[in-house]
């Protein structure tokens, strides 16, 4: 994609500020914070500096008749644009950059923002949730969740921005929720859901069942898969059980397409100590014990692929940003600079050394944002 292409993204979003006040275009101020965070900044400071260092370059194919905005500008600008706007721009960028979500495997899980609080003005911190895309290594949607309220509100609308077309999406027990399971059916999708005590006594029962088949007082038709995993003197046994026997199930006809529950108990052994822990998922459709298995263990990549690695390769967790929606359209930026350098699947180094490597050479970092 040209960089032209990229800012005609950019030019969706609405432009807060007055047009008299303006001496940056928000399309330029938008671009350089994004090569920005790109080549490594992680504030409005050091934003203002990547600008300054590179403007002969920036000014080969920008119009920066004002120079580079100072950090003041850009932390006032991304303070007023609308949050629903700058997702909806990046959303459709990146469904050019990296393909749609249909078909594919969609975890969703949320992530605070650590040090967007702001004591004096009580605010705190602010708790998004994200769209993961397994296959394409790429972020495909994220609402702030309201203050006064928790995952169980934002995530139907973070689905509702989703092609769920024969996809397959994984929540955690927040998300264990009957509507949200009819939203999933409803959108032409399969939902494997984690449960935990917070869904009334559906995850005591499931497990009871489990335990009661496992002794053998209960006939129950179990399929089975076990895999074994050895990896720096850890080993680690996992194993899947499905059960398509649901009708016992107190609240079994209100949750939509529920075909299946499941128990993934892991063994894991590490010097010489072991552990085991059983955890316990409701599942429509008809995939089996292996597939299933391999359904769960990938929602981790979320955390792995998408948080762990804002937090270590970022800096998400220590950034300061607060101030109006700041924090929100920020975190947005970063999920999209961490999409776009998941897409080169040449490089031979992590993300950390992917942003230094952009920082370095210009030439890689036009590559990247023309991909």
């Amino acid at each position: 994609m040209e960089a032209k292409n990229l800012l005609d993204y950019f030019m969706l979003i609405p432009d807060p500020r007055v047009k008299r006040t303006r001496d940056h275009e928000l399309p330029q101020i938008l671009f350089i914070a994004l090569a920005a965070v790109i080549c490594g900044a992680e504030g409005w400071t050091e934003v203002e500096e990547f600008g300054k260092a590179s403007r002969s370059w920036l000014e080969s194919f920008l119009d920066l008749p004002n120079g580079i905005p100072s950090h003041d500008t850009f932390g006032r600008v991304f303070a007023v644009l609308d949050p629903a706007a700058v997702e909806a721009a990046l959303l459709a960028f990146v469904h050019d950059l990296a393909g749609d979500s249909a078909g594919k495997h969609i975890a969703i899980d949320g992530k605070n923002l650590r040090h967007s609080f702001d004591r004096a003005a009580e605010k705190a911190a602010i708790h998004m949730v994200s769209a993961w895309v397994y296959e394409n290594n790429a972020t495909f949607g994220q609402i702030k969740v309201d203050d006064k309220s928790n995952e169980i509100t934002a995530i139907p609308q973070l689905l509702s921005l989703l092609n769920l077309k024969d996809a397959t999406v994984t929540i955690d027990a927040m998300g264990c929720q009957k509507e949200i399971a009819k939203q999933i059916v409803d959108g032409g999708a399969d939902y494997v859901l984690a449960l935990k005590g917070n869904q009334g006594t559906l995850h005591e029962e499931v497990s009871e069942f489990f335990d009661e088949v496992f002794v053998g007082n209960l006939d129950a038709e179990l399929e089975q898969h076990q895999s074994l995993e050895k990896d720096h003197g850890r080993i680690e046994k996992r194993t899947v059980w499905v059960s398509r026997d649901v009708d016992w199930l107190r609240d079994v006809d209100k949750w939509e397409g529920l075909s299946g529950v499941v128990a993934v108990q892991s063994e894991r052994t590490m010097h010489g100590q072991t552990a085991k822990e059983c955890r316990y998922y409701i599942c429509s459709g008809q995939r089996g014990a292996k597939e299933l298995g391999q359904t769960i263990r990938q929602h981790w990549s979320i955390e792995n692929e998408l948080h762990w690695t804002l937090d270590m390769a970022f800096g998400e967790d220590l950034c300061r940003v607060r101030k109006g929606n700041a924090a929100e359209n920020l975190s947005r930026i970063r999920r999209l600079a961490l999409s776009i350098l998941k897409q080169d699947r040449k490089a031979k180094v992590g993300i950390k050394g992917r942003r230094l490597k952009a920082a370095w050479d210009k030439t890689y970092l036009l590559q990247l944002l023309r991909n």
